[in-house]
Order: structure tokens, then C-alpha cells, then sequence
């Protein structure tokens, strides 16, 4: 099989570049007021694609880091995934229209699952779904809420949809550096037909050896996100592109 694909994080907010931990914005740490040169960092040191986050934006359900996001669309040359806040069809197509090569519904998966049919069909291979879920059942509204919907529950639904990728994040394990949950990851990427991207909980070069193997044994587990471990300089990119290489 081919090498995994590395994600880093850049999630946003109040303008800078974060980590929080389980999702709590009350823990942010900064690790950049300047998003637009992080990633050149990390497009120049080799990665394929970063995954940029709005998180005041998943709590407010509009846009509110959009000056950041295009500072790193027009500095980044690399495709860029983009979720947080995105709950219609207008933002939708104003971002792919702005440059964003992949659009990430998440709490409007489960409340309107509707909108990812339609931008499916509108935009065939540039919509992905986020399923973020602590103890099995998906969270919405910037994980501020816990859902009655199981995660494989959520991810069956738009199977037949043309759904890009399925990110699924174990909320209890991000930023928290103690590994992956690769037993749900793989459970989930078993099920469905559609790739699945690992999130939440890499800390260490280790982990995504870990996840390389599981993925040799689960079909359907395409990338990672990986976001404090590389800012804290616990995994270096050179170190996390060669665990991931095929």
C-alpha cells in the first residue's frame, strides 16, 4: 500500500495559530500569531496538505477567522482542508471559490445532513465530513455539545453521498499526546467504503508507526492529523513523513 498522508493542524483562534486539549478553548496554548508563515513551514518541509481549522468559528457557526485562512491560501500553495463554522451552501461555495480544495462539515453533518448531500453533488471531491466523538457519540458546535448519534452511525449515513474523506477525531484524546484511538479508527475505516483520516492524540513518532501498521491491516485509513506534537517538537516532520512513507 501507499504511504499515509500527514495533516498538520492549524487551527485558529482570535487570529493566531492553537492547540487545545480535549477541545476545551480555555486551554489554548499559542504557538503562532502568524498562520500564513506556520504554513510555509510546514508546506516547505514537505507536506502534501495542511488542515486548517475556524475553531472560534465552530462555536459561533459562521466564519470568523477568515482573514487568517486566506492569508495561508495565498501562502500556501499546497491544497488546504478547511472545517469550523461552515453551516451552508453560500460558505461552502465561497470557500472553494477562495481556494480551499476541501470543505469539513461537521455539526452540520448531523443537523443538516441534507447540506452534504447537496454540496457533494455541487463540488464532487472536495467535501469532507468531520466526525468528532467523545465516548462513541458524535459532538457538534465546536465539540460544546455531545450528540445522540453513534460515529459509525454518522458515517453510514452518507456513504452513498460521494463524501471526499471522513475525519474522525477521538475528543478525549486531542492535544493530549497518549496515542491514537486506533482500535475505533480501524473499526470505523472497516465499515465504510469512504477513507478515513486518523485525528486526536499523536504524540510521538511511535504513534503513527503504530497507525502505519494499522492501517497494513484495516483497509480505508488514508492520513492523520497531527497538531501539538509537532509544535512541541515532540515528533519532527522529517520523522513523521518517513513513519508514514510506504
Amino acid at each position: 500500500m501507499s504511504g499515509l498522508t500527514l495533516y498538520p493542524a492549524i487551527d485558529l483562534k482570535g487570529g493566531a495559530c492553537v492547540r487545545l486539549k480535549r477541545g476545551a478553548m480555555e486551554e489554548a496554548t499559542v504557538y503562532s500569531d502568524d498562520p500564513a508563515a506556520q504554513a510555509r513551514i510546514w508546506q516547505d518541509g514537505g507536506c502534501r496538505w495542511l488542515h486548517v481549522v475556524d475553531l472560534d468559528g465552530a462555536f459561533a457557526g459562521r466564519a470568523v477567522n477568515a482573514a487568517p485562512v486566506r492569508a495561508i491560501l495565498a501562502a500556501a500553495s499546497v491544497p488546504v482542508q478547511l472545517g469550523g463554522g461552515i453551516r451552508d451552501m453560500a460558505m461552502v461555495r465561497a470557500w472553494i471559490e477562495a481556494g480551499v480544495q476541501r470543505v469539513v462539515l461537521g455539526s452540520a453533518a448531523v443537523k443538516t445532513p441534507d447540506l452534504v448531500r447537496e454540496a457533494c453533488h455541487a463540488f464532487p471531491g472536495r467535501i469532507a465530513v468531520g466526525i468528532d466523538a467523545r465516548d462513541g457519540l458524535v459532538a457538534t458546535e465546536g465539540w460544546a455539545e455531545t450528540s445522540s448519534v453513534p460515529a459509525l452511525d454518522l458515517a453510514r449515513r452518507f456513504e452513498d453521498a460521494g463524501v471526499a474523506a471522513l475525519i474522525y477525531t477521538d475528543i478525549g484524546r486531542d492535544g493530549m499526546l497518549t496515542g491514537l484511538n486506533l482500535d475505533q479508527t480501524a473499526a470505523l475505516a472497516e465499515r465504510v467504503a469512504t477513507p478515513v483520516i486518523a485525528s486526536g492524540g499523536v504524540g510521538s513518532v511511535a504513534d503513527l508507526a503504530a497507525l502505519r501498521e494499522a492501517a497494513r491491516r484495516a483497509r480505508g485509513i488514508e492520513g492523520v492529523i497531527v497538531g501539538r506534537a509537532l509544535y512541541d517538537g515532540r515528533l519532527t516532520l522529517p520523522e513523521a513523513l518517513t513513519a508514514l512513507a510506504g
